[in-house]
């Protein structure tokens, strides 16, 4: 599912018609278990349309800052967000990447908040971003925990999900990060269970968490006798800047959403390869050979202000999967990969 709020006035070469706000809200309450929200998609220099780089993910209520640009406080009120955020991962130390934290840290103490804040950031960082977010002057009114994390690396584990730091190619020490969650239990076969004489209740939660049960007439029922093979979780993927590279291919292998630095079109690729970022068609290229599902092009240059679309269209050229071009405001659900 894609939602769009109209936080802008629209453009030239939007991604998808608008809805209001209201109905953005109200799909927000639905309990959408994966939603990702855009809250900068622009490049280096900002612009009226695309802020600097933040992406916000609500996973369960777990709620995570990819990045957080100048101004990331404000695009969460516009957006909607809230900040109740639990964590940051930090890709590298490039002011429109990281420039948005003394701000950040600033409201969330205006608001009382006393929970620790984690960072996780590239290796050799920490006393940067530590000296960053005190730049103001004074401590933080809740601790703010930095925490480096190596390409390969876990920064983050539950019981259901991890997420884990891979190398990126950009000027600077940078690295993506995925998302991944666990596979779950197959689907439960009830009429077969009732079929072997499970009495409904207690015991079908037994079953599908894989212990086995005891029937009516005393057998004893196996959970693959009523239980399908483990269904995959959901994966998402975030480069922020980069070249194109066979480490995002590995990392983002069949990715439900694929978030790739996408900042010139073809017309620039030169400007590209000198910058260290990537074109939409390179963009598109790592998401055809990840095999990803959906591909969503970011870290859009100001030279496209006016219409970004061709950064999209040489995108759709290499690959056949969905391709968005999202505005700041715009909220993506990601389904389960089994989902009807």
């Amino acid at each position: 599912m894609w939602v769009s709020a109209d936080i802008s006035g629209g453009r030239a070469g939007g991604s998808l018609p608008r809805i209001d706000t209201g109905l953005q809200t109200a799909l927000r309450r639905a309990g959408m278990s994966l939603r990702v929200t855009f809250l900068g998609t622009g490049g280096a220099v900002p612009t009226v349309e695309r802020a600097a780089s933040a992406v916000f993910v609500n996973r369960e209520g777990d709620r995570f800052l990819f990045d957080c640009g100048e101004g990331t406080q404000r695009e969460m009120m516009r957006a909607g967000t809230g900040f109740a955020v639990d964590r940051v991962f930090v890709s590298h130390l490039h002011g429109d990447h990281v420039l948005g934290l003394p701000g950040l840290v600033q409201t969330l103490g205006f608001n009382d908040r006393t929970d620790p804040l984690t960072v996780h950031c590239p290796p050799g960082t920490d006393d940067h971003l530590h000296d960053l977010v005190h730049a103001v002057g004074h401590d933080p009114a809740f601790p703010v925990r930095i925490e480096p994390v190596a390409p390969g690396e876990v920064a983050y584990e539950t019981d259901e999900y991890e997420v884990r730091a891979f190398e990126t190619e950009h000027r600077t020490v940078s690295q993506g990060y995925v998302l991944e969650e666990d596979d779950r239990p197959g689907r439960f076969d009830r009429p077969k269970a009732e079929e072997l004489g499970v009495p409904v209740g207690p015991k079908f939660g037994r079953l599908h968490e894989g212990e086995p049960v005891e029937a009516e007439d005393g057998t004893v029922v196996e959970p693959e006798q009523v239980v399908g093979p483990p269904r995959p979780g959901r994966k998402l993927a975030y480069t922020a800047d980069t070249r194109p590279r066979e480490a995002t291919v590995e990392a983002a292998e069949n990715a439900d959403l694929l978030i790739h630095d996408a900042t010139f079109a073809d017309d620039m690729a030169d400007r590209a390869r000198d910058t260290a970022h990537s074109t939409g068609r390179e963009a598109g290229s790592i998401a055809d050979r990840a095999d990803a599902k959906r591909l969503a092009l970011v870290h859009i240059s100001s030279r496209y202000a006016a219409d970004a679309r061709p950064i999209r269209r040489d995108a759709r050229e290499e690959f056949d999967g969905e391709c968005l071009l999202p505005d700041d405001g715009d909220l993506i659900e990601v389904p389960f990969p089994d989902a009807d």
